[in-house]
Formats: C-alpha cells, sequence, structure tokens
C-alpha cells in the first residue's frame, strides 16, 4: 500500500487546502500579459512545442486524449485514448510524438496497472513501444526502499497510527509514468508510481532503472492532521510521533536535460500537497551516464512541471502555489516569474514560454494553454 495517492488523487486533496501563493521576493511583474492559445481543456498537465513552433501538443489527462492546439484556439485529437486511462507526458522528435498511457495506478491492485509508453510516427500510425507497467511487476525499482517511520519508533506508539498511510513498509507496486524526455534513441521516464526515471531504448522496447529517487523525510510537527482516504478524511496524528521524520515517497512529475547534460526531475513530496509539513518539492538532478541523484533545488510547493532555458535557468510550474517560478542556473536564487491559477506544465522554445494553466478539481473544465515572452 502507498502513502501517496496516486498523482491525480494526491492532487485532489491538496486543492482543497492550498491558498494561492505569496510571490517570492524578487518577483517580476514586467512581462508581456500572458496569450491564451487554447481553453476548455480537461486536467491539462503536459505539454510539448515543436522546434519550429508552429505545433502546441497538449495532453488532457483526465480524458485520455492527446490533443493538437489550432490556430482558432481549437484543438484536434491525435490520440482519443481510452475510458478511465491517463494519457500524459508528450514530447516530439522529428516528426514522431512519443506519450504515456496508464490506468490502475494507486489501486491496489498490481495485476491491473496498465503502463504504456507510446508513439504515433509522421504517418499516424500508432506503436505500444514499452510495458512500463510489465516492468514494474517483473522489478519493483525502489522494492527495497524503507518508508514511513524509522526504528526509533516504537511499535507501542505505531499501535496508535491509522492504518493509512502506513507507519512503516517497503515500496511496493505502483506505477503511474508521468513524464518524458526523449534523448538520442533512448527515452527517459518520470513514473510517479514506481518513484523512479526509467529508461527505454526506443529500437528494442527493453525498459530499465536509470535511477530511484531517496525517500522525502519530513518532521512530524504537533498538530499534525493526515488524510486517511480518498474523500479528504483527516486525523490528528498520535502525540508520541510528533517530532519523529517519516519518511514519504518521492513523486517524479516531470524531468528534461539541461544544458549541462544532466537530467532535471521535479518531484511532490508524497505526502500532503499543503504548507503544513512545508513546502517540500524538489528538483533532482540526475546523471544520465550513471544515475546519480543529488537534490538540486528543494522547498518548493508542488512542482509539476519545468522548463530549462539556453542559459540554464530553470522555470517551474508551482501547481498549488499559483505561480510559475524562475530560478537561476546555479539554484542560489529564485522569483517569481507570473502568477497564474493552477500551472501544471511548462515549455520553452525561442523567446516564449507556453504553460498549461488552469488546473482544478472544482471544474476540470477550465484547463488552457498560454504563451508569454522570456
Amino acid at each position: 500500500m502507498k502513502t501517496k495517492f496516486p498523482i491525480v488523487a494526491c492532487i485532489a486533496v491538496a486543492a482543497m487546502v492550498v491558498p494561492a501563493g505569496p510571490a517570492l521576493a524578487g518577483s517580476d511583474p514586467e512581462h508581456s500579459t500572458p496569450r491564451t492559445l487554447a481553453e476548455g481543456l480537461v486536467g491539462p498537465l503536459s505539454l510539448t512545442v515543436t522546434y519550429d513552433e508552429e505545433t502546441v501538443l497538449v495532453t488532457q489527462n483526465f480524458a485520455g486524449l492527446l490533443s493538437r492546439v489550432n490556430d482558432d484556439g481549437s484543438t484536434t485529437a491525435l490520440y482519443p485514448g481510452k475510458e478511465g486511462w491517463d494519457v500524459g507526458g508528450v514530447e516530439t522528435r522529428h516528426g514522431t510524438r512519443y506519450f504515456v498511457e496508464s490506468a490502475g495506478a494507486g489501486g491496489g491492485d498490481p495485476a491491473a496497472l496498465q503502463g504504456w509508453l507510446k508513439a504515433i510516427d509522421p504517418q499516424g500510425d500508432i506503436d505500444d513501444l514499452a510495458d512500463l507497467a510489465g516492468y514494474e511487476r517483473e522489478k519493483n525499482p525502489d522494492g527495497a526502499q524503507h518508508y514511513g517511520f524509522g526504528p526509533e519508533v516504537t511499535d507501542a506508539c505505531l499501535a496508535e497510527w491509522p492504518a493509512f498511510p502506513p507507519a512503516r513498509y517497503q515500496g511496493g507496486l505502483d506505477s503511474h509514468p508521468y513524464g518524458v524526455a526523449i534523448q538520442g534513441d533512448t527515452a527517459y521516464i518520470a513514473d510517479a508510481g514506481a518513484n523512479a526515471i526509467l529508461e527505454v531504448d526506443l529500437d528494442s522496447g527493453d525498459v530499465s532503472t536509470l535511477a530511484v529517487l531517496p525517500p522525502q523525510p519530513a518532521v512530524i510537527p504537533a498538530g499534525t492532521r493526515i488524510p486517511v482516504d480518498m474523500e479528504g478524511t483527516t486525523v490528528e496524528v498520535p502525540a508520541c510521533v510528533v517530532g519523529h521524520e517519516y519518511a514519504f515517497e518521492p513523486v517524479p512529475t516531470d524531468l528534461e536535460f539541461g544544458p549541462d547534460g544532466r537530467l532535471y526531475v521535479t518531484t511532490l513530496p508524497g505526502g500532503p500537497e499543503d504548507p503544513s509539513l512545508g513546502a517540500r518539492g524538489a528538483i533532482f538532478r540526475v546523471n544520465p551516464s550513471t544515475g546519480s541523484t543529488k537534490v538540486w533545488a528543494e522547498d518548493l510547493l508542488s512542482p509539476t512541471g519545468l522548463a530549462i532555458a539556453d542559459d540554464g535557468d530553470v522555470y517551474v510550474a508551482s501547481m498549488f502555489g499559483n505561480e510559475i517560478i524562475e530560478i537561476d542556473d546555479s539554484a542560489s536564487h529564485r522569483k517569481q516569474f507570473l502568477a497564474i491559477d493552477g500551472p501544471a506544465a511548462v515549455e520553452i522554445r525561442s523567446n516564449s514560454l507556453y504553460a498549461t494553466a488552469g488546473f482544478s478539481f472544482a471544474d476540470p473544465t477550465q484547463g488552457k494553454v498560454i504563451k508569454i515572452g522570456l
């Protein structure tokens, strides 16, 4: 059983409790006004822009659609998906459109997991490139990783802890491929269920593990209330765990190559997305040759997408902070680039930033794609 809900459900709980984030120190309001390219989208959580800047592709995750944004603001479905399935992680290379499709994440039934890397070639043919959920069932990359409380918290204390989330456990079987990056003949997958970055050989379809992200510990403060079901019911934690660390699962969401050749990966902290335990999201930097992983930036609220400019500056969608953040290439300074409700994905082409925004469970049909000059 997982301490996190599947990423969409985790977002849903957080959406009910997180207020709009304040502007960061040094924010710059002097950008041009964003231009809306499309609206009325259902859960647009990923997008890409072709290198000639002529085509914007966006996933409507909740509707299971991969869509092209047309010049008149309408959209055309390139992949209609299947009912109850999630489509995400769109990327393009040489006319081929890559994306992931999944079902069953977080449901507790490993046999029901479905997760695939797919491609639509320039002729419109759809190919299943790799069975990502099958790889999770076979290898379970984070199976040896420990989550929850450490041995310093006694079993007697944990008898007062609710059944969910588990008090301590090892990584279970779950798969929710969410983000995709392509380099050469390799696809890199951020799997939010597996807690890992996967590699797929695009010629053979072979899947391997590049990196398992580390647990995300948080000290439990007095008065903390934790959700115990999908409806948002909360209970106060027992007093005996106050001051101890709980190791939450990492939730990789998006990944992109920087000018330094490293993969930059946004992660949610796998537990409450509200600020009750602090802004615990992070960006990891991963060596694609060795899989070595280190924290590049932390203390971010719900980072769900990132884009990297040619100068190395990183732009991050803080979904429940209601802003896009700009972080310099050394991670030493950050500022608010744009205040906007519910940003989920960002992409840079030339001198423009493209983003999805308007994420809301109150009305999931209000998603949109915007464009703004850098």
